[in-house]
């Protein structure tokens, strides 16, 4: 894994989407998405800058949920369209808060799903996830010292790019971290485990 150069390696999720957006749609989180850029540039790359990302789009998210407060189509009684069961194949992309999900789905005539196919946000900051725990295990790791509480730091980097995994791993407030120490030649030295 070369943290210099990482070729084919891409991320999703806020940070992703605050590098691909000009602008902000409410006044708020404009300002917010200004102050960003004046601070941290564009394409901003540090991974705790998910957190900052993350907070531009809730407010936008805030700001959007009064406009749609004053907009009486929102109790329309329209809102639902009668489908009928068939087989068929459907793919969908969405960007959703976590980040970007495929969904694949292939039915069979009763409508009863056949096979699923997945791609979530996780599995795609994967290699991203990856690098940042080699890059901070590097940093934090000198001259031989280490102890449990890089572990804490560690789950630092991982945090920003899924903050549900934990749920997803149904380990709540924790990420179970299995950190192997290698000598130069990459020879098992010791392992660290917060589980």
């Amino acid at each position: 894994m070369d943290l210099e150069n990482p070729v084919g390696v891409y991320r999703v999720n806020t940070l992703a989407r605050i590098q691909l957006a000009d602008r902000m749609s409410t006044p708020l989180a404009q300002k917010e998405l200004e102050e960003f850029r004046k601070l941290f540039g564009r394409p901003a790359q540090q991974t705790l800058l998910y957190h900052w990302a993350r907070l531009i789009e809730l407010l936008s998210c805030a700001e959007k949920v009064n406009q749609l407060l004053e907009d009486h189509e929102i109790t329309s009684e329209n809102t639902r369209v009668p489908v009928k069961p068939q087989a068929g194949r459907g793919i969908g992309v969405v960007e959703a808060s976590r980040g970007t999900l495929i969904h694949d789905y292939e039915a069979d005539e009763n409508g009863m799903a056949k096979e699923v196919n997945l791609v979530v946000a996780t599995c795609q900051n994967h290699a991203a996830i990856n690098m940042s725990i080699l890059k901070a295990a590097k940093d934090l790791i000198k001259d031989g010292k280490y102890d449990q509480g890089i572990l804490d730091r560690i789950e630092m980097v991982i945090r920003p790019y899924d903050p549900c995994l934990s749920c997803a791993t149904h380990a709540y407030g924790k990420i179970a971290i299995k950190l192997e120490i290698l000598d130069s030649e990459g020879q098992l030295v010791d392992t660290l485990a917060n589980y």
